[in-house]
């Protein structure tokens, strides 16, 4: 009878045993404020984290900062938003190739009264030379970012210097939505993605867009295109989730994940805040 006992017992540990579910795997993803600050990784992560039974850290800081984490093996996958530093992040061998993933594009606000009188000039550089000719007040989220990165590109190409040091500008180090809440408490303009600030845009009731248009068809300048690419991290870093972080890109591209990214802000402000690069049809 105890042999009996002994068996059952053991049946039923292995039954139980094999009910567990496994503790998920963890992906560490390093990227930008703005995937973040506008609720896209809140919209679209959950889906990743079921199918694929993982936990997503998600490490949402400029993309200078992104690419740091990724080359000191700090993150197993970077989605960020500078195309001339993901190539040098691949090409120096920190990561293994580099994907389009989605677009949107960058804008200049500022406030309503427009000291600057920048108000529907088609370029961002003509906009951010007028700013520095008028010393109106400018907020730099100085920070290495994506956005950062873009804006000095501006600056140059406007004739200035790239980190203007004069009083009328302020180099915060700060990421995206707390710039723009400094812009928007001080009557300052700043450079924004358009999808942080749509998805902020309640909470900054004295900025407006200015330069760009109201949605990314309006857009006239083609140098405030913003592409966004994801890079898996070298493995010979150690430590890194390669087969996760490659199950990560093959998910943020496939037909279902672009769909989401596609209709993510719709219903809300009318236009999406970022636009898949992928085909969404099967």
């Amino acid at each position: 009878m105890k042999k009996y006992i002994s068996i059952l017992i053991l049946i039923l540990v292995i039954l139980l045993t094999g009910c567990q579910e496994a503790e998920p795997s963890v992906l560490r993803l390093a990227t930008t404020t703005s995937t973040d600050n506008s609720g896209l990784l809140d919209a679209i992560l959950p889906d990743f984290e079921t199918e694929y039974n993982a936990q997503v850290d998600v490490v949402a800081v400029g993309t200078g900062q992104a690419i740091a984490l990724g080359e000191a093996g700090d993150a197993d996958v970077i989605l960020v938003h500078a195309r001339s530093r993901e190539d040098a992040f691949v090409a120096d061998g920190h990561g293994t190739s580099r994907t389009d993933v989605m677009y949107n594009d960058f804008v200049i606000v500022g406030p309503i009264a427009d000291p600057a009188g920048i108000a529907e000039m088609e370029l961002a550089a003509d906009a951010l030379a007028a700013i520095a000719a008028a010393e109106a007040t400018f907020a730099s989220r100085g920070d290495d970012s994506g956005t950062h990165t873009k804006e000095r590109n501006l600056w140059a190409a406007a004739g200035l210097p790239t980190d203007p040091e004069s009083d009328w500008y302020k180099s915060l180090g700060q990421g995206m939505g707390d710039t723009l809440r400094f812009a928007n408490e001080s009557g300052a303009y700043t450079m924004t993605d358009r999808g942080t600030f749509l998805a902020l845009k309640e909470t900054l009731p004295d900025l407006a867009i200015l330069v760009g248009g109201s949605s990314i068809a309006d857009n006239a300048d083609p140098a405030l295109f913003n592409p966004y690419g994801v890079i898996p991290v070298n493995p010979d870093k150690g430590n890194i989730d390669q087969e996760l972080a490659e199950q990560f890109v093959a998910w943020l591209i496939s037909s279902e994940t672009q769909a989401a990214i596609a209709e993510f802000g719709q219903d809300t402000f009318g236009q999406p805040l970022f636009y898949p690069q992928h085909d969404t049809e099967q």
